[in-house]
């Protein structure tokens, strides 16, 4: 049986003199006893995975709401998918792949129903009260709003893991990361987050609208990253098939992962990096594409964007789901004895705005429609 003494003593030797070592993490907030046989951050891990608002994901829309079909992505499968990804680049940097993997699992936690339509309603609606963030929803839900430990809220996450959940940043992700060093970067885990979550989401979302039939592989011509694959692969456009689908996929994931991998480790080596703090005082983030992938990249994300996330049977998703959050908010607001006795004790306590905000945060897309049909539509009981 290994010690976590010998598991620490194994990073200090196996890992890169830039990656972080659990036995340097800055601690949790509340003092507690180390583990027997766990590390710090496979703790972080491990209670992350075991909260409520992780369990949630499943039942949270990527693209596709989850009653239009059990194969397409859900904010559960990409966080997994996010996940291993991460883990791949981190292992080949020779990174801490505990840590990158405990932000991959917590980066989404904070996310609304109905995906960014959601996130965006709930942003309207708390204008002035604070807004909606979900990597600010995510910290809140990780330092106070999961109540399972006596002795401190939230899950007394190390200093390390909430900076990478705080810090995360992608096109559609923006940091605001006050308390947590908002003029250094994050550790190069945090940032192996940022790619893997871009490079997980672009080639599933790709996946998931071919299989749904509102992209074809005709659409696709004029993209490079696409023709590279088929060529690559000897794959015709004619003879394209389920199985030629799996091939193009996984390669489009191999292809941005090794990208990443050797752009990284070609830029650790001309910038000197040598530390974790020279991590953090660099003066951009070190992660990312080449300048070829990222133009390619750039391209399929553009394509994406008008073609399946605006696509018309999307919007009207996306149109129905901003609605409905918003007169769900409104009933609560007006009426507070609607909701739950535990959410109308959080409301005599503190601000009603961010407490009801909290409650729809962190319904599922199913449980949403429930109770919208439950407050609005007289023929379905309460």
């Amino acid at each position: 049986m290994l010690t976590r003494e010998e598991l620490e003593a194994q990073e200090a030797e196996r890992l890169a003199r830039y990656a972080v070592r659990s036995r340097d993490s800055r601690g949790r907030v509340y003092p507690e006893p180390e583990h027997p046989y766990r590390t710090a951050f496979q703790r972080d891990r491990d209670r992350i995975i075991h909260t409520t608002a992780f369990r949630r994901l499943e039942y949270k829309t990527q693209v596709f709401v989850n009653y239009e079909g059990d194969y397409y992505r859900t904010r559960l499968t990409h966080t997994i998918e996010t996940a291993q990804i991460g883990r791949t680049m981190a292992r080949a940097l020779g990174c801490n792949e505990d840590l990158t993997e405990a932000v991959s699992l917590a980066h989404d936690l904070g996310h609304t129903p109905f995906g960014h339509s959601g996130e965006l309603a709930l942003h309207e609606i708390m204008e002035g009260h604070g807004g909606f963030n979900h990597n600010h929803q995510s910290v809140r839900i990780v330092e106070a709003l999961e109540q399972r430990y006596q002795d401190f809220p939230g899950l007394n996450l190390t200093w390390e893991t909430r900076e990478g959940i705080v810090k995360h940043t992608t096109e559609y992700d923006v940091s605001q990361a006050e308390g947590y060093e908002p003029h250094k970067r994050a550790t190069l885990e945090g940032q192996l987050v940022n790619a893997a979550d871009e490079i997980a989401y672009t080639t599933h979302d790709l996946d998931d609208g071919l299989r749904s039939g509102l992209i074809t592989v005709s659409d696709l011509r004029e993209l490079c990253l696409w023709q590279e694959a088929l060529q690559e692969l000897d794959i015709s456009e004619r003879s394209f098939d389920e199985m030629s689908q799996h091939r193009v996929i996984r390669h489009l994931i191999n292809r941005e992962v090794t990208d990443v991998v050797q752009h990284v480790d070609s830029g650790l080596q001309a910038f000197g990096i040598r530390s974790v703090e020279d991590v953090r005082n660099a003066p951009h983030n070190l992660v990312g594409f080449s300048a070829e992938l990222e133009r390619m990249n750039r391209e399929l994300k553009d394509f994406l964007l008008q073609r399946l996330y605006r696509h018309h049977r999307v919007m009207r998703m996306q149109t129905k789901a901003k609605r409905l959050l918003q007169q769900l908010f409104e009933a609560y607001f007006v009426e507070p004895r609607q909701l739950p006795e535990e959410i109308q004790e959080k409301i005599s306590e503190g601000q009603r705005e961010r407490v009801i905000c909290d409650y729809i945060a962190g319904m599922t897309d199913r449980f949403a429609i429930q109770e919208y049909d439950k407050l609005f539509d007289p023929a379905t009981r309460g």
